[in-house]
């Protein structure tokens, strides 16, 4: 959890949608990601413990960008809400405006999930 992660997610995640052929933006899924690891790296920073970003193709086309870190709370934010408009730091701001839906939920052992979800487009991958 470095200030290095937001970079490296950016590349991996241009990496595994350009492979994926994703039909959607991946400029604004890319930006997503590095904003979403960042806050991870920057306010979820805990000692021995990791961040954990997670791509999956949703059945409409779009992408699910989930973003874990250690830290339970989410001040602010109800459980499992949306994330409401105004609130947060300008990276949520953002987030919020490229995103179709963005809440979060507490992690059954330890932590708490951020979740992003991005329009789609048709891509070769969907049958």
């Amino acid at each position: 959890m470095t200030p290095r992660a937001a970079r490296l997610a950016r590349t991996q995640t241009r990496r595994r949608l350009d492979g994926w052929q994703w039909g959607g933006d991946v400029d604004d899924a890319v930006l997503v990601v590095s904003e979403l690891v960042a806050n991870a790296a920057r306010h979820g920073r805990v000692a021995g413990h990791h961040l954990w970003l997670r791509l999956a193709l949703a059945g409409d086309g779009g992408l699910v960008v989930d973003v874990s870190d250690p830290v339970r709370g989410f001040p602010g934010f109800a459980v499992g809400g949306g994330v409401p408009p105004g609130e947060g730091g300008r990276g949520l701001l953002v987030v919020r405006q490229l995103t179709y839906e963005l809440a979060w939920f507490p992690r059954e052992a330890q932590g708490k999930t951020v979740r992003a979800r991005l329009r789609g487009g048709p891509g070769p991958w969907r049958g």
